[in-house]
């Protein structure tokens, strides 16, 4: 089995303000070109686009290819579990939805403090292990954004799950709050196969500094900074999978191209990925991977992910009165129709749905600080 598979947590959308107005007909189209790249390994989730991420993988494969011809991931979502009578509705749905009997590897969506009323309170281990010996589910196990001390005793009391999924790229590598290789060593000490997501940290490693860019480029004029993010990954002697958000054809393609040309990371680009790591930390404000979990918990229907996405990009460069992604946040508050920065209401219930574990109303100051001015026609801001 090849190792890249096509995560449809990002997929394309018709409205980008509307999470659930998937393009299905250009998800067909990158379904079909990954088929025929011989990839076949699928990923998708209970809440991903609202649950139209399940609805567009049944619509672009399962009523277009033969169910021996793809593989199927899904995930039980133990945030939203608060009782033992959740479980079955869900599941049944999940089947409804993706248009499959059974799904070839399932998952316990992340597994961590955050979640735990979710699997502690209600049994959802045994509920999924049952689904597993009635056949519904081929492979069981789970994804997890906590701490490497958490993840190992999850798998000590949990030695039955099969796998793991992990949040691993170079940035976050030797990171002391997300604990990327940490996380990767306790999966190998448990001889628990890797799946990885957020290789390019929501995309963040496909638009890095220029400096950066340049120590790759002097190195390697044709390789692209996001192939030296999807090599970090899959170099790695654990992972099983990389899953990759592709959002548009030609995103997949790219990431299919970098897979079937793989070569592993040789030393001297370990050396220059390091020096990569350190510039970046040093521009970057806001560790967001835009996993968009915040949405949902925004009373003010902010966009939080877009925000920060500006926010960060501002930050990169010199600061100035006014510059461009300044002029792109203002015809963002303009047209978006939805909530800015200064609207925050610091409830705080976003900072709990959030797996970086941000304190989003705090940096929202800020945001508002750096864009909201009288260069931008924020007079009362």
């Amino acid at each position: 089995m090849k190792k890249l598979a096509f995560g449809m947590m990002r997929l394309p959308l018709i409205d980008e303000n509307d999470e659930a107005s998937v393009d299905y007909n250009q998800v067909n189209d990158m379904a079909d070109l990954f088929m025929e790249r011989g990839f076949t390994f699928f990923d998708t989730a209970y809440p991903y686009h609202e649950g139209n991420c399940e609805v567009a993988f049944r619509k672009a494969v399962v009523e277009r290819y033969p169910r021996d011809s793809y593989i199927i991931a899904d995930k039980l979502p133990l945030f939203s579990i608060k009782s033992e009578d959740q479980l079955e509705p869900i599941f049944a749905e999940q089947l409804e939805r993706t248009g499959v009997e059974y799904f070839d590897y399932y998952l316990m969506h992340n597994v961590s403090g955050f979640s735990e009323p979710g699997f502690l309170d209600v049994d959802s281990f045994a509920f999924a292990n049952k689904k597993k010996e009635e056949g519904k589910i081929k492979h069981l196990g789970l994804s997890t954004h906590a701490n490497a001390e958490y993840l190992d005793s999850i798998l000590t009391m949990h030695p039955e799950m099969e796998f793991v999924l992990l949040q691993i790229n170079y940035l976050d590598w030797e990171n002391e709050g997300v604990e990327s290789r940490k996380c990767y060593e306790v999966a190998c000490k448990h001889n628990k196969p890797v799946m990885v997501m957020e290789p390019l940290k929501g995309g963040f490693l496909a638009d890095i500094p220029p400096e950066a860019e340049k120590l790759m480029k002097d190195y390697n004029p044709d390789a692209s900074v996001i192939s030296w993010a999807l090599r970090f990954v899959a170099s790695l002697d654990n992972v099983c999978m990389v899953l990759t958000g592709a959002s548009s054809l030609e995103q997949l393609k790219e990431n299919i191209e970098d897979f079937e040309n793989f070569k592993p990371l040789n030393d001297e680009e370990y050396e220059i990925l390091n020096k990569v790591a350190d510039i970046i930390q040093s521009n970057i404000t806001v560790d967001c991977t835009k996993c968009k979990y915040c949405l949902d918990a925004c009373t003010e229907e902010i966009n939080i992910p877009k925000v920060f996405d500006l926010y960060n990009s501002e930050k990169i460069l010199d600061p100035a009165p006014w510059t461009p992604i300044g002029n792109a946040y203002l015809n963002y508050s303009k047209l978006s129709g939805v909530g800015i920065a200064s609207d925050c209401s610091e409830c705080g219930m976003c900072v709990e749905e959030c797996p970086q574990h941000i304190d989003i109303p705090e940096v929202m100051k800020d945001v508002a600080k750096t864009f909201e001015t009288e260069y931008y026609g924020f007079v009362d801001k």
